[in-house]
C-alpha cells in the first residue's frame, strides 16, 4: 500500500507543543524590538511532528511505501495520513478536500490530539478519524481501515517499549534545529515517558490521558545511539511533559547518554520540583543544556483555581540561579490574559518573570484547548472560536478588565520589558554564547565531594523495569 503522510509548516506551527494542539509563532509587533524577538524564533526549524516520525516506522515495518508532502499537492496513494494542528485546521481541511476531489476512492486518516478532542470536524465521506494514540496502527491498521467514514476509538498505548523507534528518514532531519535549546545540530525529539500526573484545567496534556508511562531508559538511550549514528543528530529534545517522573529510571538514563560514543545535548521539560541540585548536576554532565518550566503566574490562588500545584518563590529562584551557574538554559512559560486579570495583573507577570531571570521567558495568552477543562469552564465567556487564532498568542475570551487589544499591547510589551534589558545581557550573555564559559564566564564552581566523584547511585542498576520489581520506587512531586 502507497501512503503519504500529509503536513503543513503554514502559519509557522509546530505541532508537538501544546500537547499535541500546536503552537504559533510569537507574533509581529511592537516595532523593532518586537521584529528582533520574532526573528529569533524564526531561525529555527523545529523537527516534525514525533507521531509522523513514529508512523513512518510503523508502516515501513509493516511493507508499506511511505511518503512524506508538506505544503503541496499530493499525489497519487491508497491511504493519506493527517496530523493536524488547531492553528491549521483550516489549511488541512482544505487539503484534505482537495485530494478527495482529485481522487474520489481515496481514504484519509486523521490522527493527533486534535482529531481526538474535534472528531466532528472531520466528518466526510473517506475519513476516518483515529482518537487516541495512532501508534496502535502497528496492530490495528486492517481493522482501521475496515470501518469507513467512522471515528474510532484507540485508546492509549500500555507498553511505549512495543513501538519501534522514530524514523526521520522522509523528514530531511539534516534541517532540524531549535536554537534556543541548543547550539549544536541537528536536532530530534524523543521521550522517556508520556503523559502527566497533575490535573491543571487549562493544559492540553491531560486530554488522551491523566497518568504517566515510562520507557525502559536503555532502549531511549539505543534511541539515541542509533539516531546519531543514523542522521547525524547531535541534540535532542525530549517531549516528556514532566521529565525526571521516575527519579531512579533518570539516573539510569543519565548513566548510558554519559556512555554515549559522542557528546549530545539534550534539553527537557519537567516542574522544578522534580530536578534537584544532584540530578540537575548529573544531567548537566552528560549534556542537559536547557529546561523548560511553568511558572504560569506569582499568584498562588490563581494557580489554585485551575488546580495547578504552586512551588515556593524562593524554590523558583534558586533553581533558576542554579541553572544560571551551571551553564543551563531556563525557558520559563508565564500566563497572561485570565478572565478577571488587569492591566496591573499582567505587568506583574512580566515584574515576576524578571526577577527570577530565566534564560526565555514565553508569555502566553490565556488559551482554551478543547478537551480541557478550561475550555468547559469558560464555555460562556470564549468569544472566538477561530481555531486559526489559538497560537498561545491571541485574546479569545471576554475580559473583565482589560479589551483584547489592550492584552495585545501588553503581551507585546511584556516580550520587549524582558528582553531589552541591561541586565538581561548580564545574566544570560553566557548562556546565549556558551563559547564564553570556555574563558569562565558564568561558570558553576567545581562541584566538591561525593556528588562529584559518584555522579550515579553506584547500586543497584539495571533496566528501569527489573529495578521496580526489586521494589524500587519512584519519586512524585507533592
Amino acid at each position: 500500500m502507497h501512503i503519504i503522510l500529509c503536513d503543513t509548516r503554514k502559519l509557522d506551527v509546530s505541532k508537538d507543543f501544546a500537547g499535541g494542539m500546536g503552537v504559533g509563532l510569537f507574533p509581529a509587533g511592537g516595532g523593532l524590538r518586537g521584529w528582533i524577538i520574532r526573528h529569533g524564533y524564526r531561525r529555527d526549524r523545529r523537527p516534525v511532528a514525533l507521531l509522523f516520525a513514529h508512523l513512518a516506522a510503523i508502516f515501513r515495518q509493516q511493507g508499506h511505501q511511505v511518503e512524506y508532502c508538506e505544503d503541496r499537492p499530493a499525489g497519487r496513494a491508497d491511504l493519506y495520513v493527517f496530523c493536524p494542528a488547531l492553528v491549521t485546521l483550516h489549511v488541512e481541511r482544505q487539503a484534505m478536500t482537495q485530494i478527495l476531489e482529485d481522487h474520489p476512492h481515496a481514504r484519509i486518516l486523521v490522527v493527533g490530539t486534535v482529531a481526538s478532542v474535534l472528531p466532528e470536524a472531520f466528518s466526510a465521506p473517506g475519513v476516518t478519524v483515529v482518537k487516541g494514540e495512532a501508534e496502535q496502527l502497528l496492530w490495528k491498521l486492517d481493522e482501521v481501515l475496515q470501518r469507513p467514514d467512522a471515528t474510532v476509538q484507540l485508546g492509549t498505548l500500555d507498553d511505549l517499549d512495543r513501538l519501534p523507534w522514530a524514523d526521520w528518514s522522509l523528514f530531511g532531519p539534516h534541517r532540524f534545529r531549535i536554537g534556543y535549546d541548543f547550539w549544536r545540530f541537528p536536532t530530534a525529539f524523543v521521550e522517556a515517558s508520556r503523559g502527566c500526573t497533575h490535573k491543571c484545567s487549562y493544559c492540553p496534556d491531560i486530554v488522551l490521558e491523566n497518568t504517566a508511562r515510562f520507557r525502559d531508559p536503555d532502549a531511549v538511550a539505543a534511541e539515541i545511539r542509533s539516531g546519531i549514528e543514523r542522521w547525524g543528530f547531535r541534540s535532542f529534545k525530549f517531549r516528556d511533559p514532566l521529565f525526571g517522573l521516575d527519579r531512579l529510571a533518570t539516573y539510569r538514563l543519565a548513566e548510558l547518554l554519559g556512555k554515549l560514543p559522542v557528546p549530545i545535548q539534550f534539553s527537557v521539560e519537567t516542574r522544578i520540583d522534580l530536578l534537584r541540585p544532584e540530578l540537575l548536576r548529573v544531567l548537566r554532565r552528560v549534556g542537559l543544556t536547557s529546561v523548560t518550566v511553568g511558572i504560569e503566574t506569582p499568584d498562588a490562588e490563581t494557580l489554585r483555581q485551575h488546580r495547578r500545584i504552586p512551588v515556593d518563590d524562593d524554590r523558583q529562584r534558586d533553581f533558576i540561579a542554579l541553572c544560571r551557574g551551571m551553564g543551563i538554559r531556563t525557558v520559563a512559560s508565564f500566563m497572561i490574559g485570565f478572565p478577571g486579570d488587569t492591566v496591573e495583573a499582567v505587568k506583574s507577570v512580566c515584574a515576576y518573570a524578571i526577577a527570577l531571570g530565566p534564560t526565555f521567558a514565553n508569555f502566553n495568552i490565556v488559551t482554551p484547548y478543547p478537551g480541557t477543562e478550561l475550555f468547559r469552564q469558560l464555555q460562556g465567556r470564549i468569544a472566538d472560536f477561530d481555531f486559526s487564532h489559538y497560537s498561545a498568542y491571541t485574546p479569545l475570551l471576554q475580559y473583565d478588565h482589560l479589551t483584547p487589544e489592550k492584552l495585545r499591547s501588553l503581551h507585546q510589551w511584556c516580550a520587549r520589558r524582558f528582553y531589552f534589558r541591561w541586565d538581561y545581557l548580564g545574566d544570560n550573555l553566557h548562556l546565549l554564547w556558551p563559547s564564553l564559559q570556555k574563558i569562565g564566564l558564568g561558570r558553576e564552581k567545581p562541584v566538591s565531594g561525593g556528588d562529584a566523584a559518584h555522579p550515579f547511585p553506584p547500586k543497584p542498576l539495571g533496566t528501569a523495569n527489573s529495578l521496580r520489581k526489586k521494589g524500587f520506587r519512584q519519586d512524585r512531586p507533592h
